[in-house]
């Protein structure tokens, strides 16, 4: 006889916070899922899998209970009603299930509320794997439901203080040592004059955990955490989870892409600033604008130097 299959418990929350904000507006952030990892904390990256009007399917890489989990989820998005459900496909353990719903309520023309419900269940509906999951849902979607609040308050200011830009450098090499080289971060204090001192743990394939001491022309050294997503052999991104004072979120990727008889390598930043800041560490009087201006160009200088050294690792090797 087939032995039954175990009919796991279902739980659900609700977590909801009240926003000074339009509701359409308020939608719009949680409908764009490719902007998650620079406006929501625990998000490191979004994948599109399949995108269709009203439905995609996603994976995400997010921070849960101190560590990195993957999953993948489809989404129904409902821009009349407001709303976005999510099932998870592939979810990741002690999570055998889980689902919900984002729901965005007007209250008036400048203020709504925005609920997040979860369902889900636990592997074996072992207590201690319930408890996990909901000690997770109850960090990350009051992380999630701030940066909301936060971005959805600052309007049209947002758009001050969200800037991209990207770096491009030619390489008469193979792609494989390009990737190798940005690949083994570990190294870097030994390839990198600007990194002091790095810690690296890979504990799941492709994603990789480090804690980075950058060096700057005056003597001085800033502490970065980061999430990388290795995609063997032409890209990695990743997020800074602990980020520089002028900033409130730093995502970026490598890219490797052919060219010609070698490859074209492309460091890309993704930036917010935050304003509570800038005069504490630019000076009395400094604006959004400069700080704009010094942190492009401190990111700029670190990553087209990297971007050089691996030339030359990579072209040596081809030569």
């Amino acid at each position: 006889m087939t032995a039954p299959v175990q009919q796991l418990t279902q739980y659900e929350t609700t977590h909801a916070t009240e926003i000074a904000a339009p509701a359409a507006a308020v939608y719009a952030i949680i409908a764009d899922a490719r902007r998650w990892p620079q406006r929501f904390k625990p998000n490191v990256h979004v994948e599109h899998l399949e995108e269709e009007p009203g439905r995609e399917r996603i994976r995400i890489w997010a921070t849960a209970g101190g560590r990195v989990k993957t999953w993948s989820s489809v989404r129904t998005l409902d821009p009349e009603g407001l709303r976005v459900t999510f099932r998870q496909v592939v979810s990741a353990p002690p999570v055998a299930s889980m689902g919900g719903e984002w729901i965005v309520t007007a209250l008036g023309e400048d203020r709504s509320r925005l609920e997040l419900k979860h369902d889900f269940s636990a592997i074996d509906d072992a207590p201690e794997n319930v408890a996990w999951i909901r000690q997770a849902l109850d960090v990350n979607s009051a992380q999630e439901l701030a940066g909301i609040r936060e971005i959805a308050e600052l309007g049209d200011a947002l758009a001050a203080l969200e800037f991209s830009f990207e770096d491009t450098v030619h390489i008469e090499g193979d792609g494989a040592d390009v990737y190798a080289f940005l690949d083994r971060a570990d190294l870097w204090p030994e390839r990198l004059p600007h990194v002091a001192a790095l810690d690296l743990t890979e504990d799941d394939p492709g994603v990789q955990v480090m804690r980075m001491d950058t060096s700057t022309k005056d003597g001085s050294t800033h502490t970065t955490e980061s999430v990388r997503v290795c995609f063997a052999a032409d890209r990695i991104v990743y997020k800074q989870t602990t980020v520089p004072l002028l900033m409130t979120a730093h995502t970026g990727a490598w890219t490797i892409v052919p060219s010609g008889t070698g490859v074209d390598v492309t460091s890309r930043h993704d930036v917010t600033l935050r304003t509570d800041t800038i005069e504490r560490v630019l000076g009395e009087g400094k604006t959004v604008a400069d700080a704009r201006a010094y942190v492009h160009r401190a990111l700029s200088t670190n990553s087209t130097a990297t971007m050089n050294l691996a030339r030359q690792y990579a072209e040596s090797r081809r030569g």
